[in-house]
C-alpha cells in the first residue's frame, strides 16, 4: 500500500515537474517570436552625419554695394570714408574729386560691409543705397575641380619628361608641358581672383555738394531781420542794374543823331547871335 503511494506520488511530482519545463519552452519560444517580428519591424535609423557632411558646399557670394551721399563738403567726408575703409581692414581704390563732387572705390571685407555701410551713411545725407549679392558657388565649384584635375596632367606629363630618350621625344613633351602648365597658371589666377572677389565687398560711394546740406539754425529778431533786408536789397539792386543795362542800348543808338541835330543847330545859330550887335 505505501509503495504504490509512493509510486503515485512520484508519478504526479514527474507530471507536474515535465509541465512545468513544457510551459517555460512555450514561454521562450513565444517570447523569441514576438521579439522577432519587433526586431524585423522596427524602422532602421540612418547614421548620423558629420556636421559639415551635408553634400551641399557653402555658398560662395560676392557682394557690392553703391551709396550716393548729399553734403556741403565733399573732400572731408571722402578722407573719413577712406578712415573708416582703412579702419575695417579694407583699402580705397579708384578716386575722382571735383569741388562739387568726388566718387571713390572702396573695398572692405565681407563681413563688415554691412557696419562700413552704416558708418558711410552717417556721414552725409543718404540719396541712395544699393546692396547686392551675386552667388559665385558654381564656378568656384567649376575652378577648384578644373584645377586639380589639370595639376594632375601636369603630374603626367613630368613623368613622361623624365622616360624621354631622344631628342624629339624630349621636345615635343616639353612643349606639351609648357601648354598645360599655362592652362595651369591660367586656372590658379581664376580661383585667386573669385577667392578675392568672395573675401572682399566692394563699395561705390558717390558724394555730391549740397548748400543747404543739413538744415542749420535760422537766426531771427533783429539780426534775422537785417540778413534779410540785405538780401532784399541785393536783390533789387541786382534787379535796377539789369533793367538799366537793358535799357543803354536804347539810349545810346537814338541819342547819337539826336546829339548831332543839337550841336549843328547850336552852331548855325552863334553867326545870327553875333551879327545883331553890329547892325
Amino acid at each position: 500500500m505505501r509503495t504504490r503511494w509512493r509510486c503515485l506520488l512520484a508519478g504526479a511530482g514527474l507530471v507536474v515537474l515535465l509541465a512545468g519545463c513544457t510551459g517555460n519552452r512555450e514561454a521562450d519560444t513565444s517570447s523569441a517570436a514576438g521579439a522577432a517580428p519587433s526586431a524585423a519591424g522596427a524602422p532602421r535609423t540612418a547614421p548620423e552625419q558629420p556636421a559639415g557632411s551635408s553634400g551641399t558646399p557653402d555658398r560662395k557670394l560676392s557682394r557690392s554695394a553703391r551709396l550716393d551721399l548729399a553734403t556741403p563738403k565733399p573732400g572731408d567726408v571722402v578722407a573719413r570714408a577712406r578712415t573708416i575703409a582703412t579702419g575695417a581692414g579694407g583699402y580705397t581704390g579708384q578716386e575722382t574729386s571735383t569741388p562739387d563732387s568726388a566718387t571713390l572705390s572702396l573695398a572692405v571685407p565681407a563681413e563688415k560691409l554691412d557696419s562700413v555701410l552704416d558708418q558711410l551713411a552717417g556721414l552725409g545725407e543718404v540719396a541712395k543705397r544699393e546692396l547686392s549679392a551675386k552667388d559665385v558657388t558654381e564656378r568656384v565649384v567649376d575652378v577648384d575641380a578644373r584645377l586639380a584635375t589639370q595639376r594632375a596632367s601636369v603630374d603626367r606629363v613630368r613623368a613622361l619628361l623624365a622616360k624621354a630618350t631622344s631628342v624629339s621625344e624630349i621636345a615635343s613633351v616639353e612643349s606639351e608641358l609648357t601648354s598645360r602648365e599655362s592652362e595651369l597658371e591660367a586656372l590658379e589666377r581664376q580661383q585667386s581672383s573669385l577667392a578675392g572677389t568672395v573675401a572682399m565687398a566692394t563699395v561705390a560711394l558717390s558724394v555730391t555738394g549740397s548748400a543747404g546740406g543739413r538744415p542749420s539754425a535760422d537766426p531771427g529778431g533783429f539780426l534775422g531781420g537785417l540778413v534779410g533786408g540785405w538780401d532784399a536789397f541785393l536783390t533789387f539792386g541786382g534787379g535796377l542794374l539789369r533793367v538799366l543795362g537793358a535799357l543803354v542800348p536804347f539810349a545810346v543808338v537814338p541819342g547819337i543823331p539826336a546829339g548831332a541835330l543839337v550841336w549843328w543847330l547850336r552852331r548855325r545859330r552863334r553867326p545870327r547871335i553875333g551879327a545883331n550887335p553890329a547892325e
